[in-house]
């Protein structure tokens, strides 16, 4: 149990690494898309305008970071408490890695889908939307913000398609075992 144990805090510690780095990626992606979504929205929420942190490229990392480190911490924990009940340690890397895959793959795919609703629907109606007034591209603003969001909701389908995962792998191997 003590080196489930011991896993179980890696996986925590690794979940938090993994999301931090797809929130840096996510977010230099969409940077490429609207830069004004940073530069007019998410540099002043995270208070990175003028505090010295860098170049515009670094203060999109740090709020990839900032944005998304709790999401693996939350995924960790998820994944590593139902990956401790398997059988064996091998088994509990299994599920784990099979889960966390699932939930990157939908927040990917999420993400992405994001940005089509986001340009082709969103920034087409003609809704008051909360954005800045003095834009210059607010369809591209529009689809970022929707490219964020849908990514979250991407993340917890993911979340909960992995955990199904996870239990479907234990069912099966407690059948195997008494076999």
């Amino acid at each position: 149990m003590a080196k489930k144990i011991g896993l179980l805090i890696l996986i925590i510690i690794i979940s938090i690494i993994l999301a931090s780095i797809y929130g840096i990626l996510h977010n230099q992606a969409s940077y490429n898309i609207s830069e004004e979504y940073f530069t007019n929205f998410k540099f002043d929420q995270f208070g990175l305008w003028e505090n010295g942190y860098g170049d515009e490229r670094l203060k999109v990392s740090i709020v990839g970071v900032l944005s998304t480190w709790w999401f693996g911490l939350i995924m960790g924990i998820i994944n590593g408490l139902i990956g401790i009940n398997q059988q064996t340690i091998k088994l509990m890397i299994k599920g784990v890695v099979g889960a966390t895959t699932r939930i990157l793959i939908s927040a990917f795919i999420f993400g992405i889908l994001g940005v089509f609703v986001g340009y082709i629907i969103l920034s087409k109606l003609h809704f008051d939307w909360n954005i800045p007034s003095d834009l210059v591209d607010p369809s591209n603003f529009l689809a970022v913000g929707t490219m964020h969001t849908l990514s979250y909701l991407g993340g917890m389908i993911g979340l909960i398609y992995g955990i199904k995962y996870q239990l479907k792998t234990k069912k099966a191997s407690d059948q195997q075992r008494r076999l």
